[in-house]
């Protein structure tokens, strides 16, 4: 064996190694999960029966929309809406990469069209319209199409008379939209205050985390304000703001409970009771109806 030919065999020994321990990497990594708040080694299997909630601390896992639906609605009965509504490039937007193409990655990664999924289902037998939001596809950001989704969600309780509600989950504004981004906060507010003129109940669901415009637009004007357990909530990221105010904020700055401390949330809920609260909510809302 010459001097090469032992250099390349230790190469192809190398590679063979490596990818023997990317593969038990891989296998370690679909059996366990690290929480990112106690640092705790969690069976995989357990967090998922847990609703994706550390079983040690109660961490609250980001969630995709996917799994929100199967968690939040009564088995069988989602019904989704307007899903062949897929994404143009009118502003032909290209920075490291083609809009066009992180769109193409976002669908492949996600199995989703957009960033919002809209339909109508059953929550404890309360039949609801709803616009769930998915921070996977693209940080869930709102382009024209997420805009239009929710908007199409909200007409359709209009025209069922039935409740609306929004979980929301977005680093906010599509910037490779522009202004036809920011414009789907007006129309998404607009639905919303038609919800109101037809005295039809509206509830907002902040989860990890809800920033930008999406905050600024339909996430906040809620009848009923609910904020997932950990939640971040906000419009500007925590870095930003202090270097414009040249000041350090508190440590709970933009969570959750910060957030209902000042008022700017009507509950928190843990994920566990997040169906059975919003179920409570529209009965007492059926009731005052009623009187």
């Amino acid at each position: 064996m010459t001097v090469k030919d032992w250099f390349e065999q230790r190469k192809e020994m190398q590679i063979a190694r490596r990818a023997q321990d990317t593969q038990i990497d891989d296998s370690i990594g679909k059996l366990w999960i690290k929480c990112f708040n106690c640092n705790s080694q969690l069976l995989r299997k357990e967090v998922e029966e847990n609703l994706e909630v550390c079983p040690k601390c109660g961490y609250h896992f980001r969630i995709n929309a996917r799994t929100r639906i199967n968690q939040l609605f009564d088995e069988g009965t989602f019904e989704e809406l307007f899903g062949n509504i897929t994404t143009a490039d009118p502003l032909e937007f290209s920075d490291t990469e083609t809009y066009k193409k992180r769109i193409t990655l976002a669908k492949a990664k996600t199995n989703m069209n957009e960033a919002v999924i809209s339909g109508i289902g059953k929550i404890e037998g309360n039949t609801v319209a709803a616009a769930v939001m998915d921070f996977e596809f693209m940080g869930g950001s709102m382009g024209s199409v997420v805009g239009e989704k929710v908007t199409l969600a909200m007409e359709e309780a209009l025209k069922r008379k039935i409740p609306m509600i929004a979980v929301t989950a977005s680093g906010g504004a599509r910037m490779q939209e522009s202004i036809l981004s920011l414009m789907q906060m007006a129309k998404t507010s607009c639905a919303v205050a038609k919800l109101n003129e037809a005295g039809l109940l509206y509830i907002t669901v902040l989860t990890e985390p809800t920033f930008g415009g999406v905050t600024a637009s339909f996430a906040t004007l809620g009848d009923i304000i609910i904020a997932e357990q950990d939640a971040r909530i906000g419009f500007a990221g925590r870095r930003v703001i202090e270097q414009t105010i040249r000041q350090s904020l508190p440590a709970d700055f933009q969570t959750a409970n910060y957030l209902m401390k000042y008022g700017q949330i009507d509950m928190i809920s843990s994920r566990a009771e997040l169906k059975s609260t919003i179920a409570k909510l529209i009965n007492l809302h059926k009731t005052e109806n009623k009187k």
